[in-house]
């Protein structure tokens, strides 16, 4: 599959996993939260395995690919959504969003140090552009960072342990497919995420007990479309285009959250916002590399135009010249 078309995937994933977040606003409010994502992940992970298994494409893991899973699933899953959810209630929408734009650049600087991709001048300047972005997006409305919380510290361990498992996957896809991964990860997460709910939330499991059917409807779109669906492309695409050039990404999720609050929650886009998606849209693509692929492809067909032969109009090469020039 050619870089582009993994872009346009992704692309397509950002908007999903946008909306999705309308859709868990919704979900929190009618279910107990930890315990609800817990079984929203696990039932996103049989799923996976469902499609997987229908491509025969399940099977068991090596003992170094389950520890690769097991810690991913625990970074992944587990801390991220923890740590993230105990965060935001103690933190500011802004101060939070900001650090949530982090995550492509601690995910760019982890795969440097450990998986060896090098920094580009023109990458550095989409993942600040991505951040800028994302700036314009979260800060608007509000007076500004109000000063690192508890909060703040709970959210960035949430984005340093997901930027982690990213590293994490990129190694583990070399010998499994990433799809699977995704599944085994999303199941061991949900484990984990069950227990601490059972402790954190005594009466989690009565509370989805009394969700209708149109709430069971947006879980289980949540759980099958955007988190088991969404993360097996996402997956895929890091191990095709690798960590860094993924999450840049993830960049994109902010502005399709806020147009999914917008058409199902009647919240209003503001200009700050569209300033916002258009740094964003910048930064993904220089950021993901984008920009220098179309640009090396480009100084390349300009040399192979320039060395091609050229032949007079109606003027037909003989068979040694042909076999001269290839």
């Amino acid at each position: 599959m050619s870089k582009y078309r993994v872009y346009l995937i992704l692309f397509c994933t950002m908007i999903v996993w946008g909306f999705n977040v309308t859709a868990v606003k919704v979900l929190v409010t009618n279910f107990m939260p930890v315990t609800m994502t817990a079984f929203r992940i696990f039932a996103a992970g049989v799923s996976v395995f469902i499609i997987l298994f229908c491509f025969k494409k399940v099977r068991m893991l090596t003992k170094t690919e389950f520890r690769y899973i097991f810690f991913g699933g625990l970074l992944n899953v587990v801390a991220h959504h923890y740590f993230l959810s105990v965060g935001l209630t103690k933190t500011s929408a802004s101060n939070g969003g900001l650090i949530l734009g982090m995550g492509p650049l601690l995910t760019a600087i982890l795969a440097a140090l450990f998986l060896g991709n090098r920094f580009s001048v023109m990458r550095v300047i989409g993942i600040l552009l991505g951040i800028t972005g994302v700036s314009f997006i979260v800060l608007k409305g509000n007076s500004g960072i109000n000063g690192i919380s508890m909060g703040d510290v709970n959210v960035f361990v949430s984005v340093f342990a997901q930027a982690i498992s990213f590293i994490l996957i990129r190694k583990a896809s070399s010998t499994l497919d990433p799809r699977l991964m995704t599944g085994y990860m999303l199941v061991i997460g949900s484990v984990f995420l069950f227990i601490l709910g059972l402790f954190l939330e005594p009466g989690g499991i009565k509370s989805m007990a009394h969700g209708s059917i149109g709430m069971w409807v947006i879980f289980f779109a949540s759980a099958i479309i955007a988190t088991a669906i969404g993360h097996m492309i996402y997956n895929q695409a890091i191990g095709n285009v690798g960590a860094a050039e993924s999450a840049i990404f993830l960049n994109l999720s902010p502005f399709f959250s806020l147009v999914g609050a917008a058409i199902f929650l009647g919240e209003r886009i503001v200009m700050e916002q569209i300033l916002g998606f258009i740094f964003i849209l910048f930064g993904v693509l220089l950021g993901s590399g984008a920009f220098e692929e179309m640009r090396s492809n480009i100084k390349q067909k300009r040399a192979i135009n320039l060395t091609k032969p050229s032949w007079p109009i109606g003027h037909k090469p003989c068979r040694e010249n042909e076999r001269k020039h290839g």
